[in-house]
C-alpha cells in the first residue's frame, strides 16, 4: 500500500518561505525586542536540562523540537502527519514495514552529514539508551535497516496504528551519531537553529544556522526568556523586553493587550488537558469512592471562571475534541455535592488528609487553591504545598509518586495511553482491560482504532482514575508585527520556524 506522498511539501515550505521573505524584507516597522534581526520569546517552564532522552517534562522539546532537532515526518498546524526529514515514506500492505525516503544533502550541527545510518541509530537508541516514560512508544519496532544512505526501512512487530504518529514528537528525533555525547548541555540536531547560549533560570538564545539544509527561517536570532512570575510575563511584553508571551498564564490581564493595535491577541486550542491527578498506586486515592467523591465534588465550570477567566474547555477525559476519538464525557460525573459526601462517608476516608502537592506553574497553583476550597467546603481534608518546577515536582510526584493528588497539563500529543497504559507512570493507574482495549485500537482498522479508544477514554473516566479540570486554551500575546503564530498548539514543539515581522 503506498502512502501520501508528500513530495509537495518542500516546495510548499519554498513558497512559504518566499512569501514571507517579501512580507518581512525591507519592513521599517518597529516592535519590541532585540531589533528587526532577533525575537524573544517569553515562557513560564524552563527545562531543567536539555536531554529529553534521559529527562521527562514537556519544557525541552518545547524549546527544542523542529527547531533544533527534527524529525522523519511532523504534524502541521492541522494536525495531520507531512515530510520532515522524510521527503516521502511507503507501507506495506501488512502495515508492519514503513519504509523512509530521506532528504538529501541535510547535516547535523557538528558537520556530520545526516543519513539512514543516523536515523537506524536514532531510532534504536530510543529502546537501548533513553530512560523516560515515553521510551515504550518504541516497543513495537522489530529491527531498523539502511537500505542506503537515504532509506531506511522500519519492520514492527504487529500493524500500529500509533507508531507513525510516535514518529512526530521527541521519540522520532534524528540525532548525531557523533554527538551524543552531552545532550544535556549540547544538542546537536540537523533542524534549522542551534543553541548558541543557556543561561539559566533565565534564557536560552537559538542561532540560525547558515549551513540549514531547508527553507530558513526569518529570525537569525530567537531568545527564549524563563519567567517564573507570570505577572513579570506581561510586564515585559509591555516594555518591550519580549515580542511574544508563548503562552498567557493570567487569562484575566488579557484586558490590557485586547484592542491595542501594538499587539495581538491569540486564542485557539490546544491537546493540553489539566489533569487532577490521584495516585492509584499507593495512599488513599487508591480507593475507588474516594476517587469518585472528588470527581462530584468538584464544580468544573466555576472552577474554570475563577482560576482560568472562564477560558478553556471542559473535556472530561483524556482526549481533546482534536482528537479523531474524542466524545464529551463532562456528563459523567455532573458536579453533585451531596453524592460526594455521600462516597466520603462510603469510602471509609472522610477522616484521611490529602496531600495535594502541585508544580510551581500559574495554572496549577491557581487552580489548586479552587480544588482546596471546594473540597474542603464538603468535608473533605487536604494539605497544599507547592513544590519547584521542574526539579521538585518531577522528583517528587512524577518520580517517586509521593503524593496523593497534583495538578499538572499533559501537552504531550494523543496521550491516553501514555498516561494511563503504563502501571508505573506517575499515576500508577493498572488497569488490564483498560490496557487491552488500547492494543485492539493500535492493531485494528482505522475504524477500529476510534471505537476502542472511545471506549478506552470512557472506561478510564468512568473509574475515576483522575479528573479532568479543563483543556488549556492555547492564548498567545505579540507584538502585531509577528507573523506565523500558530492558532492552535497541537505538538510539543513551540514552532519557530514559520514566524516572521511585517
Amino acid at each position: 500500500m503506498r502512502s501520501h506522498i508528500r513530495k509537495a511539501a518542500a516546495a510548499l515550505s519554498a513558497v512559504a518561505a518566499l512569501l514571507l521573505a517579501s512580507c518581512s524584507a525591507g519592513s521599517g516597522a518597529g516592535g519590541n525586542g532585540a531589533g528587526e534581526d532577533a525575537l524573544s520569546i517569553g515562557f513560564v517552564a524552563e527545562p531543567a536540562n536539555l536531554d529529553f532522552t534521559r529527562t521527562d517534562g514537556a519544557a525541552i522539546p518545547e524549546a527544542l523540537l523542529y527547531n533544533v532537532y527534527e524529525t522523519l515526518v511532523k504534524v502541521d498546524q492541522r494536525g495531520d502527519i507531512v515530510a520532515s526529514l522524510a521527503r516521502s515514506w511507503d507501507v506495506s500492505p501488512d502495515r508492519r514495514t514503513y519504509t523512509f525516503h530521506l532528504v538529501e544533502g541535510a547535516t547535523f550541527s557538528n558537520g556530520a552529514p545526516f543519513t539512514a545510518e543516523d536515523a537506524k541509530f536514532s531510532l534504536d537508541r530510543v529502546r537501548t539508551d533513553w530512560t523516560v516514560s515515553l521510551k515504550k512508544a518504541a516497543d513495537v519496532v522489530e529491527r531498523t535497516d539502511v537500505v542506503s544512505p537515504t532509506e531506511l526501512r522500519v519492520t514492527l512487530r504487529e500493524p500500529s496504528n500509533d507508531w507513525l504518529y510516535r514518529m512526530t514528537t521527541r521519540v522520532g528525533a534524528m540525532f548525531s551519531r557523533t554527538g551524543v555525547d552531552q545532550l544535556a548541555t549540547t544538542p546537536v540536531g540537523t533542524g534549522p537553529y542551534i543553541v548558541r547560549k543557556w543561561t539559566r533560570g533565565d534564557s536560552i538564545i537559538l542561532a540560525r544556522r547558515d549551513d540549514y539544509w531547508g527553507p530558513k527561517p526569518y529570525f537569525p536570532t530567537v531568545t527564549l526568556r524563563y519567567f517564573k512570575d507570570p505577572t513579570a510575563v506581561n510586564n515585559a511584553l509591555l516594555s518591550g523586553t519580549i515580542n511574544v508571551i508563548s503562552s498567557v498564564q493570567t487569562p484575566e490581564s488579557l484586558g490590557q493587550f485586547t484592542g491595542n493595535p501594538r499587539y495581538q491577541v491569540i486564542e485557539g486550542t490546544t491537546n493540553n488537558e489539566v489533569l487532577l491527578a490521584f495516585n492509584g498506586g499507593s495512599g488513599p486515592m487508591r480507593n475507588p469512592k474516594l476517587r469518585q467523591a472528588v470527581r462530584y465534588g468538584i464544580d468544573h465550570r466555576a472552577l474554570l471562571d475563577t482560576c482560568w477567566a472562564g477560558r478553556g474547555q471542559l473535556i472530561g477525559s483524556m482526549v481533546p475534541p482534536t482528537d479523531p476519538w474524542y466524545e464529551d464525557l463532562t456528563g459523567l460525573y455532573p458536579h453533585d455535592p451531596a453524592r460526594a459526601r455521600q462516597l466520603l462517608q462510603e469510602s471509609g476516608e472522610a477522616g484521611t488528609t490529602l496531600r495535594l502537592r502541585l508544580p510551581t506553574l500559574p495554572y496549577a497553583t491557581s487552580c489548586g487553591t479552587v480544588v482546596k476550597s471546594q473540597l474542603e467546603q464538603l468535608g473533605f481534608r487536604v494539605h497544599l504545598d507547592q513544590l519547584e518546577f521542574p526539579a521538585a515536582w518531577l522528583n517528587t510526584v512524577f518520580t517517586n509518586a509521593d503524593y496523593d493528588m497534583s495538578i499538572v497539563g499533559h501537552i504531550e500529543p494523543r496521550d491516553l495511553g501514555a498516561v494511563f497504559g503504563n502501571p508505573g507512570y506517575y499515576t500508577r493507574y493498572d488497569n488490564a482491560a483498560f490496557r487491552d482495549l488500547l492494543r485492539k485500537a493500535d492493531r485494528g482498522t482505522p475504524e477500529e482504532q476510534v471505537r476502542f479508544l472511545r471506549e478506552a477514554a470512557r472506561m478510564v473516566s468512568q473509574d475515576a482514575a483522575a479528573d479532568w479540570l479543563f483543556l488549556l486554551p492555547n492564548l498567545v500575546v505579540a507584538d502585531s508585527v509577528i507573523t506565523g503564530l500558530p492558532r492552535n498548539r497541537l505538538s510539543e514543539s513551540f514552532d519557530l520556524t514559520g514566524l516572521g515581522r511585517f
